[in-house]
C-alpha cells in the first residue's frame, strides 16, 4: 500500500509545478496512466506532468520526501511498463518535447519528454538527422540512454554514440550537465545507462546530412521464406554502410498496398532502407525481385515518413525480446524461419532479424554495449488483443530466444527486452563494466531512487 499523501503535501506540489497535477479519481488519470503496452494496467498514486526542469526537480524532491516510489515517463514505450507504477509518483516528461536544430553547428537539443516524431519533424526541413528508432511514437531519451537502435545506425552509428551532451536531475533533485569534459564518467555511463542516474531533461545530439532516403519493402510466401531469408542474408553481408534492413514474419497487416486477399496471412518480408537514391536501392535489390514477391515496394521517402510507415498501434498487448548473434550461418537461418511458421494464430506478432554491423560495430568500443559487435540480431515482437493468448504468445518468444541461442552473444540490447532478470542486464553490459556503472550509480543514486528500468545496483 502506498503511504498516505496528505492534502496539503499536494497542494504544495500543485502550487510548486508549472505543470499539472493528476491523481485518481481526478480529470484524465486514466488517459495520463495509459502506456502502449496494453498489458500494463496500473495506477500510481500521483503523476507529475512536468513542463520545465525546475517541475522535475520538484517532483523527485516531493515523491522522496512523501516515501513514494518514482517511476520516469517519457515515451511510455518500454514493453516492461517501467515507467508506470502501482502506488507511485510518475515524473511525466510528456510536455517537455520542444527540439531546436541548429543546422550551422549540426547539433540538435531535444526535451526529455520528446518522442522521435517530434525530433524528426524538426530535423526535416534541414535535411538532416540523427539516428532514430524505427516508429515514431518512441521516446528519444529512454532510446538514445539505452543505446538506440535504428534504421540510420550502420550509416551514423547508434544513437547513443551521436550523444553530446545530457542535462539531468539527480535523485536530490539538482540539476548536472555532462559530457566528454564535464562529469565524463556519467557521460560514459548513459551510452547504455539508461534512465538509472536520473532524470534526462533535455540530450544535445550530433546531426549528419541526410538529402534523401529509400525504401525496398516486398513480402513472399511462407514458401519461399528460406530462399528469401537467405538473399536478404547474403545481401546484407555485403550491404555499404548506407543499408539497414530486416527480414521478417508477420501476418499481412490491413494496408492499402495489402492485397485483400493475403490481409492476416502469415508472409515473409525483406526490408532495406538506403541513405541514397531509389535507382540505387533497386538496383542493390535485384536478387530478391528475381524470387517474385507478391507484394513490392521500392521509392523515395522522406525520412520522417520512412520513420511512422511502421508504427505500431498503441494498446495492444506486447511481449518483447531479443538475441545477438555473432553469425547467422543456413542451419540459423532454417531455425529462424522453423520458428516464424510457428507465429501463434490470431496474434499480429512479428519475427524480425535486423541487419547490424557497419558503424554500430566500427563505432567507440569504450561503452558498456558489447552486443554492438553482433552483425544480426534477432527480435521476437509479440503483440496481441485477447488476454486468452498470453501465455502462447510469451512462450513463443521464449522459444526463439532459446532457438537462436548456439549463435548469440551473452549480451542483448536492454531496449528491446522486459524484466529478464539481474544476469541478463549485467551480461548485456559485460561484468566489468557493470561494476564501473554500478560505480556511478552510487554516486549519483546511492538510495537507488531510480530503480524502475533495467536496473544497475548501486555499489556498496
Amino acid at each position: 500500500m502506498a503511504p498516505h499523501i496528505s492534502e496539503s503535501a499536494l497542494a504544495g506540489l500543485v502550487d510548486d509545478l508549472a505543470g499539472e497535477v493528476i491523481i485518481p479519481g481526478g480529470p484524465g488519470y486514466d488517459e495520463a496512466r495509459a502506456l502502449h503496452n496494453g498489458m500494463i494496467d496500473r495506477r500510481p498514486s500521483v503523476i507529475a506532468q512536468c513542463a520545465t526542469q525546475a517541475d522535475v526537480s520538484n517532483a523527485i524532491l516531493f515523491g522522496r520526501e512523501a516515501g513514494l516510489p518514482i517511476a520516469v515517463r517519457g515515451g511510455g514505450h518500454s514493453v516492461a511498463g517501467t515507467s508506470m507504477i502501482d502506488g507511485a509518483l510518475i515524473v511525466d516528461l510528456r510536455r517537455m518535447h520542444g527540439v531546436v536544430v541548429d543546422p550551422e553547428d549540426m547539433t540538435v537539443r531535444i526535451e526529455g519528454g520528446a518522442l522521435m516524431s517530434h525530433l524528426d519533424h524538426a530535423c526535416q526541413p534541414f535535411h538532416v538527422a540523427t539516428t532514430g528508432g524505427r516508429v515514431s511514437t518512441t521516446g528519444v531519451g529512454g532510446f538514445t540512454l539505452g543505446g538506440g537502435s535504428g534504421w540510420l545506425e550502420r550509416k551514423f552509428g547508434l544513437a547513443s554514440d551521436n550523444l553530446l551532451a545530457v542535462d539531468l536531475i539527480t535523485a536530490e533533485g539538482k540539476h548536472v550537465h555532462t559530457d566528454a569534459e564535464e562529469n565524463p564518467e556519467l557521460f560514459w555511463a548513459l551510452h547504455g545507462g539508461g534512465g538509472n542516474f536520473g532524470v534526462a531533461t533535455s540530450l544535445t545530439m550530433r546531426l549528419h546530412p541526410l538529402p534523401r532516403t529509400s525504401v525496398s519493402m516486398m513480402f513472399f510466401l511462407p514458401d519461399k521464406a528460406s530462399e528469401v531469408v537467405r538473399t536478404f542474408r547474403d545481401l546484407g553481408m555485403t550491404a555499404p554502410d548506407e543499408m539497414g534492413g530486416g527480414a521478417i514474419y508477420v501476418p499481412a497487416p490491413p494496408e492499402p498496398f495489402i492485397p485483400e486477399d493475403l490481409v492476416g496471412k502469415l508472409v515473409c518480408g525483406a526490408l532495406f532502407t538506403y541513405t541514397g537514391p531509389v535507382d540505387e536501392l533497386r538496383e542493390f535489390v535485384a536478387p530478391l525481385f528475381a524470387l517474385k514477391p507478391v507484394v513490392e515496394i521500392v521509392m523515395d521517402i522522406p525520412y520522417v515518413d520512412l520513420q511512422s510507415m511502421m508504427d505500431d498501434p498503441p494498446g495492444l498487448r506486447n511481449y518483447w525480446s531479443a538475441e545477438y548473434l555473432r553469425e547467422f550461418s543456413d542451419e540459423a537461418v532454417d531455425v529462424f524461419c522453423e520458428r516464424g511458421a510457428a507465429i501463434p494464430e490470431g496474434t499480429a506478432t512479428q519475427q524480425v532479424l535486423f541487419l547490424m554491423g557497419g558503424q554500430v560495430a566500427a563505432g567507440p568500443s569504450a561503452y558498456p554495449q558489447p552486443w554492438r559487435t553482433a552483425p544480426w540480431a534477432v527480435h521476437p515482437f509479440a503483440t496481441w488483443e485477447d488476454p486468452a493468448l498470453d501465455e502462447a504468445a510469451r512462450q513463443w518468444v521464449r522459444d526463439v530466444r532459446a532457438d537462436v541461442r548456439p549463435w548469440a552473444l551473452d549480451a542483448t540490447y536492454l531496449n528491446f527486452v522486459g524484466a529478464e532478470g539481474e544476469q541478463r542486464i549485467v551480461s548485456s553490459f559485460g561484468e566489468e563494466n557493470y561494476r564501473r556503472l554500478a560505480a556511478v550509480k552510487a554516486q549519483y543514486d546511492p538510495d537507488n531512487v531510480f530503480r524502475h528500468n533495467q536496473n544497475i545496483a548501486p555499489a556498496g
